[in-house]
C-alpha cells in the first residue's frame, strides 16, 4: 500500500489549476439578495464583492435613517451569505467535499 507521490503531486497540481479556473469563473457568477419586500436589492459576485445595490426611493425617509440602515445591512449580509454558499458549492466540486482550511 505504498503512496505514488508522482500521481499525488499531479492530482494536487490539477486541483490547483481547477481552483484557479473556478475562482476566475466565480468572479462572473452572481447572486442577488433583497430586503424590505424588494425595496433594497443587491448583487454580489463569487469574489464576495458587492457589484450593485438598488434602493427604492420610497424607503428613503430622512426622519428614520435607522430603518434604511437596517434594511441595507440585512440585504448585504444575506447576499454575502448566498455568495459564500455559492463559492462553497462550486469549490466542493473540485475538492470532492474535502474541507481545506483557507479556501473559504
Amino acid at each position: 500500500m505504498g503512496l505514488d507521490m508522482g500521481k499525488m503531486l499531479k492530482q494536487i497540481q490539477r486541483m490547483q489549476s481547477d481552483m484557479a479556473k473556478m475562482q476566475a469563473e466565480l468572479g462572473e457568477k452572481t447572486v442577488e439578495a433583497s430586503a424590505g419586500g424588494g425595496m433594497i436589492a443587491a448583487t454580489f459576485n463569487g469574489n464576495l464583492e458587492l457589484k450593485d445595490i438598488k434602493i427604492a426611493r420610497d424607503v428613503i425617509d430622512p426622519d428614520d435613517p435607522e430603518m434604511l440602515q437596517d434594511l441595507v445591512l440585512a440585504c448585504v449580509n444575506d447576499g454575502l451569505k448566498q455568495a459564500r454558499e455559492m463559492v462553497n458549492r462550486e469549490m466542493s466540486k473540485i475538492t470532492g467535499g474535502l474541507n481545506i482550511p483557507g479556501l473559504m
